[in-house]
């Protein structure tokens, strides 16, 4: 949603004003919905070329009150499926980067620490993860994970543990169950800073409200 026309002039319409543009019991499930927002919790997907992978990610996002998703797009556009989708990624503030470094730099600007998702020797189990500060999750591509460039970028890499014989994760069922994880644990860890700033739940406000004016 980064970056959509704002159709409908919403940009300038005061803040007391906006919820009278919805109706009442769609504003009182966006009070809600928007109480458990965060953007404490971000991810980054680097190279998922599967449209359907992609979907499920900003489904699973959406679902755990994500409200952010970044994206540098593969060898494919980022064109998720919209049957996976069911509407969640009108209500996510989606940022498109052309490189990885550029995305990683623009995290690391906004105050995150960057984990990567990598089954190796040195990878923190999903619960470890330190949640001090904001964090953001990386997920690369769904044959070669994550580049070489992000590897070398990110503070830390983690893995979602795993007993049984697969020794791997379709990216979609991964991201889902580290933000199940991670989400919980910074909503308790974090407390107050774990919500959007008053700003930012106006902005997102005024987003989903030209989101849903601009699909009718």
């Amino acid at each position: 949603m980064a970056g959509r026309r704002d159709a409908f002039g919403v940009g300038s319409v005061p803040e007391e004003l906006l919820w009278g543009m919805v109706r009442p019991r769609r504003a009182r499930r966006m009070r809600e919905v928007l109480e458990s927002r965060t953007r404490y919790v971000t991810v980054l997907l680097e190279a998922v070329d599967d449209g359907h992978n992609q979907a499920a990610v900003l489904r699973s996002a959406e679902a755990f009150g994500v409200q952010d998703v970044s994206v540098v797009e593969g060898q494919r556009e980022f064109a998720p499926s919209r049957e996976i989708t069911q509407g969640a990624d009108k209500w996510l503030t989606i940022r498109r980067y052309a490189e990885t470094g550029e995305a990683i730099g623009a995290l690391r600007e906004r105050g995150y620490t960057v984990w990567g998702s990598r089954l190796d020797r040195g990878a923190v189990p999903v619960e470890g993860v330190d949640l001090g500060r904001p964090a953001a999750f990386v997920f690369g591509n769904e044959h070669s994970g994550l580049s070489e460039e992000a590897l070398e970028l990110v503070d830390g890499t983690f893995v979602v543990p795993m007993c049984g014989f697969s020794q791997s994760l379709n990216i979609s069922v991964a991201a889902a169950i580290t933000l199940f994880h991670v989400t919980r644990r910074a909503r308790r860890e974090a407390g107050e800073r774990y919500r959007l700033s008053a700003a930012d739940r106006e902005g997102v406000v005024r987003a989903w409200i030209s989101a849903m004016l601009d699909r009718g």
